[in-house]
């Protein structure tokens, strides 16, 4: 399995890509979206000095039928909108990748991230390449299924054993030593 992350640079005339080149400081981030009949239902966060403003603009927008504001205060608002503009489904759709949320895009540069097969990642490359668009890969990583997990054994049952514990609450239920005592290790070990 390969998981990559990538930015991309939106062409111009999405909605999303006016918007957030209109509030260069402004973090515009979709949490879930459901393309369906021709529109597509999303729920998304603006982030930045003037969350309000970047809502109206959405709002305003021709490609967005409707938005309702969820909750809005002076870091960020939070609404589910309807637009018409479906391009960035109709591109991941057509690589039959679904797209970790959330989505990024700031300043007309879209950040986000895929988990796929090495088949369907060399897919998604072409299909960038053959898309014109400029993107950059920022990272990947590549785990066979067959791996283990960075843990060892003993590594995962101390961390376990302390999870179980209430080590890791707030407050914490549990002391180091006492970890350490159902361990049957020293407290620097």
């Amino acid at each position: 399995m390969i998981h990559a992350r990538f930015r991309l640079w939106l062409p111009a005339g999405i909605w999303v890509t006016e918007v957030s080149q209109s509030f260069p400081d402004a973090s515009l981030r979709l949490l879930a979206g459901v393309p369906m009949d021709g529109q597509t239902l999303e729920l998304g966060e603006t982030r930045g000095t003037n969350p309000r403003a970047t809502t109206e603009a959405i709002r305003s927008h021709p490609d967005v039928n409707s938005l309702d504001v969820l909750h809005c205060d002076e870091e960020r608002s939070l609404s589910k909108y309807e637009t018409s503009d479906q391009t960035l489904f109709e591109f991941l759709g057509g690589s039959s990748l679904l797209p970790e949320f959330p989505l990024v895009v700031e300043d007309g540069v879209l950040s986000f991230a895929i988990t796929a097969s090495q088949a369907d990642f060399d897919a998604f490359g072409d299909r960038l390449d053959a898309s014109g668009l400029r993107y950059e890969l920022l990272s990947v990583v590549h785990r066979d299924e067959s791996d283990e997990g960075p843990l060892t054994d003993r590594q995962l049952e101390c961390l376990t054993t302390a999870w179980q514990m209430g080590y890791f609450e707030v407050p914490r239920e549990v002391t180091l030593a006492e970890v350490a005592d159902a361990l049957d290790v020293d407290t620097s070990t």
